[in-house]
């Protein structure tokens, strides 16, 4: 089994290097007559927020990237790319680093990726991305505090693992785990992406954006909400959301699907529907 690791936070991340060291850890367990892999392509620089998005591949000769050496695990091959997360997951899945992996593990990000944030994290994006092309993955949040144990989201990661790469092709697992040590940890819940968001509203000076001449520039406040890294207010979640149950002590486990055709019943009439008033017009 090869797994390919990559982060939004960036190769030097500490949350990577935790995530690194927890794999190398078990590979080196494997049963007789496995053999388990682990290469890390990875961004070069910080790309939280990132999705999906790719960047521009069209006006470029090609992706720089460079050999580093992880601590604590230094006989892991490792790069870093000049790439967001998801065209690391591209290019370490079709032929640019040797065969192609079997799994995708992306994190740690320092940070929760709960709620509609879910949408917009580069940690996400990169399994998403991977489900594309046919891989499962599993992408490992922890809240964000001070010296927030690292250790614990590894171990938890890599105890999914086993299920993971048993599981059907395309299976993506989005994990998120509260700052607690593992003897803290209540345990492992199936969480539910709720409505939280990253910002809950934008203001400005009344009425300052109609009034500005062109060329003029201002700026706009950012009211946050509770898909925050550290974990905001969570009180108006329900108890198995993924938000309320990282505030209660418990690392959330929500299974994921990426981008698919839309082919419900009532979509497909939707769909006739539009296209027989758009041949009336042509």
């Amino acid at each position: 089994m090869k797994i390919l690791v990559t982060n939004d936070d960036g190769v030097t991340a500490p949350g990577i290097e935790a995530l690194i060291v927890a794999l190398a850890a078990w590979a080196e367990k494997a049963p007789p007559g496995e053999e388990r892999e682990i290469i890390v392509v990875a961004p070069n620089d910080n790309y939280s927020g990132a999705s999906s998005a790719v960047g521009e591949v069209f006006s470029r000769d090609g992706i720089a990237y460079e050999r580093v050496s992880v601590p604590g695990a230094e006989h892991i091959e490792a790069y870093a790319l000049e790439a967001a997360p998801a065209l690391c997951t591209i290019v370490g899945c079709v032929g640019g680093f040797g065969e192609r992996p079997d799994l995708v593990v992306s994190g740690i990000n320092l940070g929760v990726n709960v709620g509609r944030s879910v949408l917009h994290s580069g940690t996400v994006g990169a399994i998403l991305t991977g489900g594309q092309l046919g891989l499962s993955g599993l992408a490992v949040s922890m809240q964000a505090t001070r010296d927030a144990p690292l250790e614990t989201a590894a171990h938890v990661a890599v105890a999914v693992l086993d299920e993971l790469a048993n599981a059907p092709a395309r299976t993506l697992f989005n994990l998120n785990v509260p700052a607690l040590t593992l003897a803290e940890l209540k345990g492992v819940r199936r969480g539910r992406i709720s409505t939280a968001g990253i910002i809950k509203r934008a203001s400005g000076e009344p009425g300052s954006a109609r009034s500005l001449a062109i060329g003029e520039s201002g700026m706009l406040s950012l009211n946050l909400g509770s898909a925050v890294p550290e974990l905001g207010d969570v009180s108006d979640e329900e108890p198995d959301d993924d938000g309320a149950l990282v505030a209660a002590g418990y690392a959330a486990l929500t299974a994921l699907r990426g981008v698919h055709e839309d082919s419900d019943a009532g979509s497909d009439d939707l769909v006739r529907a539009a296209l027989h008033a758009i041949e009336r017009h042509l």
